[in-house]
Formats: C-alpha cells, structure tokens, sequence
C-alpha cells in the first residue's frame, strides 16, 4: 500500500500535541475497507488481496511510512461545564494526504492505545461503537451530509472492559480537519493568545483561504464557521439525526459532524427525542441542537476577541464583543434559511412563500402527536400526486389520526397547485432528498450483537450495501425501510469509552 503523507500539524509548536505511537494488539482482523475512498484518497497499490497487512496498518501494529503519530491536545465544555484538558485520548493522527484536486485530508486511528491524554482510560474502543460509526459516517456521507468518513474498521483480537467485556476494534478515520471548538479553548484558557492566533491561522490556511485577504481574516474566519455550522445543524435536523453528545470537543472547526458516539436517526417523530445514555437532562435533544450549536460558537468566539480588534484602541474589548455579537447574531437566521430551504425541498416546493414555515411547522406537530415514522413520512409524501389517490394509504397508516394528515395534505395540495407544480418533476426532486433507507439504530443494534457476540459481520455487510444507495428503492430489501418493531426499540445509545 502507497499512501503519501504530508504532516502539517506536526509543523505546529509541540505544545499543540503529543507524538504518540499506537499500542500493538494480538490478532487484527479486517472487517472492511472502503477501496472507493481509498481511491479517492490517492491510495495505490493492490489492496483487495492484502487483508493481513491491511489489519496490520489499521490496527495500528504498523505505521505507515511517512506518517507521524500524534495525538492532539484540546479542552471542552461538556454538557455546559468546562474541562480544561481533554485531548485524543483514543485517536492518532497519523498525517494528512492530498488527493489529486488538492484537498487535503487527515487520517486517524480511533481506538488504537492510550495517549497522554486518556485520562486512566485504555485508550481503546470497543466493537460496537467502531462497527456503529463506520456505518453512520459513510450512511450520513451518501445523504448529502458534511461529515468524517470511515476507511477502514478492524477487530483486534482482544478484549475491552466495558460494563462487561467486549470485543475490541480500530477505526480508521478520515476528515478535512479534526481541529475543534474545544481545541481554541484549552490554548485561550491558559492565556496562550500566540497559540489561539497560529491556530486560527492554521484553520485560515487550511480550510478558509478565502477570509485570508479580508479587512480582518479572524472575524471572517468566524463568519465562515458560523454559515457552516448553521448549514450542517439544518441537514441533521431535516434527516431526523440527532448527534447525542454536542459537547465543544465535538464541534469540528471544518463544518463536518464528528465523533459519532450515542447518535442515532429517529424513527417515531418527537421534537424532545433522546437517545445518548449520558444526556439525562435532554440538553442535546433533537429540537435543541440548533441553539446548542450557536451556544457553542459563542464559545469559539470568546476565544477569538483578541484577534478582532488593536488593544491600544479598544483596550477593555468593546469593539471585539460588538464585532462577535452581531456575527453570532446572524446565526439564527442562518439555521432558519438553510433549514426552511432544505424542508422545502422535502414537500417538493420549488418557490417560497410567507405560510411555509406554518406548513412544516404543523406537520412535525402532528407527526409527533401521530407518533409517525420521521423517514417514512416524507418518503411517502414523495410518492403522491396533487390530486390525491389511493397513494395517500400508506402514509395514512403512518398516522394514528389520519384525519389530521389528511387535512395538512389538503392544505400542501393547494401549496402545490399555487405554483403549478409537476407531477412527475416533483417527484423525482423530492424523491432525491428524502430517503428511503437511515442506520435504524435496531438495525445497527442487530449488526453488533452478530458480531460482538456471535463473529457474524454478514448484518453489519448487509445493512451497509443498503446504505450505499439510501434514495434507490432496492426490491428485497424493503426490512431495511421499516421502523422497529415493539421488542425491537433501542431507547439509548452509548458513548462506548
């Protein structure tokens, strides 16, 4: 396998890292490696008759040549209270490529020994959540959505304590950067200005090379994370996701979702849902990541005050906090567009009228009073003519009261013939933004108990050939549509350290 690396966060000062090298493990094993990014990473070589050397790598037993293990320092605000030092506890960053476009691209084990910053962890992860974020990053990847991507995932031979003991896994990550909220803080919590600046200048160079020649390129800089974290919340919250554990630590600077631990997508609709174990509270709920991620880049431009302004003319911050808060302030107004935007295209309406968020407004409000299938309601609503046919069935049975339904869709018929929408037209645009197939989190929960406890991967295979294609209707597959049944439910999800 030839993979060139570049390391250009290894360029930084040392006190952004620490150089670490994984911990080797017994036996590694390959579960899956994704030749499609692969390639598109600039990988070359044979790789599908190489399992053994692939685990090797992967597992972390070999480091590839040209790479540089480290693992990253950072702090966080972790369900609102703040930890000062927090850092890859689990992950390496073994460096970065650059594919044939000049994107740059950074890889990481997760699961691949302690760090200096573990914390009395083992710095190892489990099967289960390796197995789990394989399959959301690369679903989330095919559903449109700015997220981390998953090359490779390996067993290791060996066991993990968790609340009993599990078999253990490496995943191979890949992001345009893993760089956080939480990471600005640690530097700016210790009054490290220099770092805050070299940081944000990275971040600048690497992802932002358009607010480089700006009147000021740190309050561009924040302008551009704003606009992409208001874009990312609208895309989860238009497929139903929720995220789980929106912590600062969690929040990837480059706009991608990241660090999927308790995530999970809704089946039954409810503007409170909560999946994660830890969440007990309902902060990170499906219908409060929108403020959250606001609540988080308040964090972020905290840090950067220093950097708005000169101090000999602003010496008590005035003008920097007035700078941030006009930003910060536009971010509602951002979520709301990217959000309402993305909701239009769900109802199939090509314009944009006053009463249109009174129209998605009511029908989540009654979804969630019907207890109907988030997924499966848009995709039917996909199905459907203007005129009404013996269509509408299958969405009505979504529904409790289906009168309520029927109402709505009364109301979303005239929406429609107010712009003359066309049948077939509409279909299609609709059918290309709401999916057929999620990860259902009974389904994920299936493929890691075959291969926790079983050494069965042929769940886990089958649910992520389906997920490659989530807008296709596939014939034979129509299990992976459905909700779960009542012994099926999943009503946590865990963090898996």
């Amino acid at each position: 396998m030839d993979l060139k690396f570049e390391n250009s966060f290894a360029q930084l000062p040392s006190y952004f890292y620490s150089r670490t090298q994984a911990t080797a493990v017994k036996d590694p094993k390959l579960i899956i490696f994704n030749q499609t990014l692969a390639e598109q990473l600039g990988v070359s070589g044979d790789l599908t008759n190489d399992n053994n050397h692939l685990a090797q790598i992967f597992s972390g037993n070999l480091c590839p040549t040209g790479a540089e293990p480290l693992a990253t320092v950072y702090a966080g605000h972790q369900f609102g209270g703040f930890s000062p030092q927090l850092g890859d506890g689990r992950a390496l960053l073994l460096g970065e490529t650059v594919t044939a476009n000049g994107e740059h691209f950074d890889i990481q084990l997760k699961g691949a020994g302690p760090t200096p910053y573990s914390r009395n962890g083992d710095g190892r992860s489990a099967l289960g959540p390796v197995l789990r974020e394989y399959l959301v990053s690369e679903a989330m990847h095919k559903l449109g959505v700015e997220t981390t991507r998953a090359l490779v995932a390996v067993t290791t031979g060996e066991e993990v304590a968790r609340e009993r003991l599990v078999a253990g896994g490496v995943i191979t990550r890949v992001a345009k950067g893993f760089v956080r909220v939480g990471s600005f803080e640690y530097f700016s919590s210790q009054g490290n200005q220099e770092a805050v600046k070299q940081l944000a200048d990275y971040e600048i160079a690497r992802h932002f090379p358009e607010t480089k020649n700006t009147d000021n390129p740190y309050v561009a800089f924040l302008a551009a994370v704003i606009d992409k974290q208001a874009k990312l919340i609208a895309q989860w919250m238009s497929i139903g996701f929720i995220h789980g554990v929106m912590n600062t630590d969690n929040m990837a600077i480059s706009g991608e979702t990241i660090d999927y631990g308790p995530c999970a997508f809704m089946d039954e609709f409810s503007h409170k849902r909560v999946y994660s174990s830890i969440d007990r509270n309902g902060r990170y709920a499906y219908s409060n990541q929108p403020q959250i991620g606001q609540w988080n880049l308040v964090r972020l431009a905290e840090t950067l005050l220093p950097l708005f302004a000169n101090r000999d003319k602003d010496p008590e911050g005035k003008v920097a906090v007035g700078i941030a808060e006009e930003l910060l302030n536009d971010y509602q107004e951002k979520y709301q567009a990217y959000w309402l935007s993305g909701l239009r295209r769900k109802l199939g309406l090509r314009t944009a009228q006053e009463q249109d968020l009174t129209l998605v407004d009511n029908l989540l409000n009654i979804m969630e009073q019907n207890n109907a299938d988030f997924t499966l309601t848009f995709y039917y609503l996909s199905q459907l003519s203007e005129e009404g046919s013996a269509k509408d069935e299958p969405l009505q049975k979504l529904f409790t009261q289906p009168n309520e339904i029927n109402t709505w869709l009364t109301t979303w018929r005239k929406r429609l013939a107010d712009e003359s929408s066309i049948d077939k037209k509409r279909q299609t645009s609709m059918q290309s933004v709401n999916p057929i197939y999620i990860p259902r989190n009974h389904q994920i929960e299936k493929a890691i108990r075959l291969a926790e406890d079983q050494n069965d991967f042929s769940a886990f295979h089958s649910l992520n050939s389906v997920l490659q294609n989530p807008f296709s209707y596939q014939p034979g597959k129509e299990n992976y549509m459905l909700p779960p049944k009542s012994d099926e439910v999943v009503h946590q999800t865990f963090c898996g350290t």
